[in-house]
């Protein structure tokens, strides 16, 4: 089995429009591994596609029967991913990728899963705080929120970059992904 790819980074960055781009292009050679989370939908995500969506009690549940490989809380909601969700695309015979914020990477790390991994940073927080307010989806005090978490995440993978195998920088979406492409080809 391939070693699973592990793409972290801040709320923002753009590690969503980077894999969909990836998956669209190269369907049959990787997919991304399909989190849990205790959050509402956002306009236009679907249960199973963007993410499992489920109950604070459900996965509270789960994580104590061991069944998380990662999971970690933010803005009041809890994000993981669950064994089974690796395993099974493992199985089919893709590539999995998981895109977790940093306190997941610790986890993956110590794991058996001798993950790649890489963080996708932006080129500023200036930068950072203009994608998130062009969502337009979240409050002034949910955007401060998150942009102070980019803050300490990104402070704490500088501080531990020891848990990350390549850095790329995003100030060009094309640039990123074909950076992303290239390194995920040499790790084959």
């Amino acid at each position: 089995m391939s070693r699973p790819v592990v793409l972290s980074g801040p709320s923002g960055c753009g590690k969503s429009t980077i894999l969909q781009r990836l998956l669209q292009e190269y369907p049959d050679q990787y997919a991304v591994c399909i989190s849990h989370t205790t959050r509402k939908p956002r306009p236009g995500e679907r249960h199973g596609i963007e993410y499992y969506f489920t109950t604070k009690a459900e996965m509270t549940e789960a994580i104590e029967r061991g069944e998380f490989l990662e999971h970690a809380e933010f803005g009041g909601n809890l994000y993981g991913t669950s064994l089974e969700s690796v395993h099974s695309i493992q199985r089919a015979g893709k590539r999995c990728i998981l895109d977790i914020e940093i306190q997941g990477v610790r986890a993956v790390r110590k794991s058996k899963l001798n993950p790649i991994c890489i963080l996708l940073k932006p080129p500023s927080l200036e930068v950072l705080e203009s994608r998130l307010r062009d969502r337009g989806t979240e409050t002034e005090e949910a955007i401060q929120k998150r942009l102070n978490l980019a803050l300490k995440d990104l402070k704490a993978a500088e501080a531990e970059s020891y848990l990350f195998d390549h850095v790329i920088i995003n100030d060009d979406m094309d640039k990123a992904y074909h950076e992303l492409c290239t390194l995920l080809s040499s790790k084959e």
